[in-house]
């Protein structure tokens, strides 16, 4: 039998696969800029809460098996909030100014994606605490992803009057400035303030 004709890989294919991998490397990297700059630092600073407030740390999920292994709506998830959340308001009604009891149902609330609740918690908090810079950077966070980008540069700015060393702050305001305003400059100047920052921490 005649040898079949071998295919040989053309110049322009061999480039088509080239750029289709860089592009793959790029949007990775994006995606994962983008994925730490909400990470929520740490989980804003409240102490660990008492055993019996244990449930309301939990995030929240839907039951195994009650989707049909589909995901919540937002709606489903907000409901599962309110009810994570109860105890906690319960509890708020004799001490609204448990800035504690606030974190935490902050932290319930934006774990749902529902951040309009969460910023209210947070918002409350500060208002007992000021200075709690974590606290602060949830907020900001929350306030983006609600869609008001100048209210997040500004607690951002207020956290770093209190902390001007804050590497989390100054990272967030930076992927902020770059997303929310276009402001590539902007951006390029808070992570390498950032950056120095984190250097600077670990070598001490």
């Amino acid at each position: 039998m005649p040898n079949e004709p071998t295919t040989q890989p053309t110049a322009g294919s061999v480039w088509r696969a080239t750029q289709v991998y860089t592009l793959a490397v790029i949007g990775l990297a994006v995606g994962i800029a983008i994925g730490y700059l909400f990470r929520g630092s740490q989980s804003p600073a409240a102490p660990a809460p008492p055993a019996a407030n244990s449930q309301a740390s939990t995030q929240p999920s839907a039951p195994a098996g009650s989707m049909g292994g589909q995901m919540p709506t937002l709606e489903q998830m907000k409901q599962m909030a309110d009810k994570q959340a109860a105890p906690l308001e319960e509890k708020l009604k004799d001490d609204p100014n448990n800035r504690n009891l606030l974190i935490q149902a902050g932290n319930i609330y934006k774990a749902a994606h529902q951040f309009k609740e969460a910023a209210s918690y947070y918002d409350k908090s500060l208002q007992v605490d000021p200075k709690n810079v974590d606290v602060r950077t949830e907020l900001a966070s929350c306030l983006f992803y609600n869609g008001d980008v100048d209210g997040a540069i500004s607690q951002l700015q207020q956290g770093l009057n209190v902390s001007p060393n804050d590497a989390n702050s100054l990272f967030n305001l930076g992927m902020i400035r770059w997303k929310g305003k276009n402001d590539a400059a902007g951006a390029v100047q808070a992570r390498r303030i950032s950056a120095n920052r984190r250097k600077a921490s670990r070598q001490s």
